[in-house]
């Protein structure tokens, strides 16, 4: 069986998170600067790998007194710990459009398996003769599980921060 070689193009991608915040309303970032890579079977993403490196420091929640906090130790210490890595282990088809992903995310030097939903998007070719494949991945993790275990409690004994993220990245492939 022969495979294809992809690779991220960013200018037509995007990596987000949401994040709850007091409980009552949900606070969106984004990562500027990520890079990745996919080997796939002919035609699907079923049996491929995929892997992504996120540049922790690019953070963007549209605050910067938040963003550096953020970045600092109460969080994702980037000085120590620059990149975000997510490795798939195992891409499942479920039907003509949906995957099932397990995939191995790695932050602040911590390696949990997260499970994610998958959406393919289709396969065009651009204006230059470059064959492109959408995918959608959505996820949720605990960043405590991480090591991101800042939080403040507030009036009425709540959590300033949700413990739980949700993970939204819309990835655009170019066929190598």
């Amino acid at each position: 069986m022969s495979t294809k070689k992809w690779s991220i193009d960013p200018s037509h991608s995007e990596i987000q998170f949401k994040v709850k915040h007091l409980v009552i309303s949900t606070v969106t970032g984004s990562f500027g600067e990520f890079s990745g890579e996919a080997t796939t079977p002919e035609n699907t993403f079923e049996g491929g790998e995929i892997a992504v490196k996120i540049n922790a420091a690019s953070i963007n929640t549209n605050n910067a007194q938040r963003d550096g906090h953020l970045k600092s130790a109460d969080f994702f210490e980037t000085e120590g710990h620059p990149e975000i890595n997510i490795k798939t282990t195992s891409i499942k088809k479920i039907d003509d459009d949906e995957y099932a992903i397990v995939a191995d995310v790695t932050m602040r030097g911590v390696t949990q398996a997260i499970e994610f939903k998958g959406e393919y998007g289709g396969t065009a070719n651009d204006a230059y003769g470059n064959t492109k494949v959408g995918l959608e991945v959505k996820g949720k993790l605990n960043r405590k599980d991480f090591g991101l275990n800042w939080n403040a409690v507030v009036e009425g004994g709540g959590l300033t921060v949700s413990e739980e993220v949700k993970l939204i990245a819309n990835l655009q492939f170019i066929q190598q």
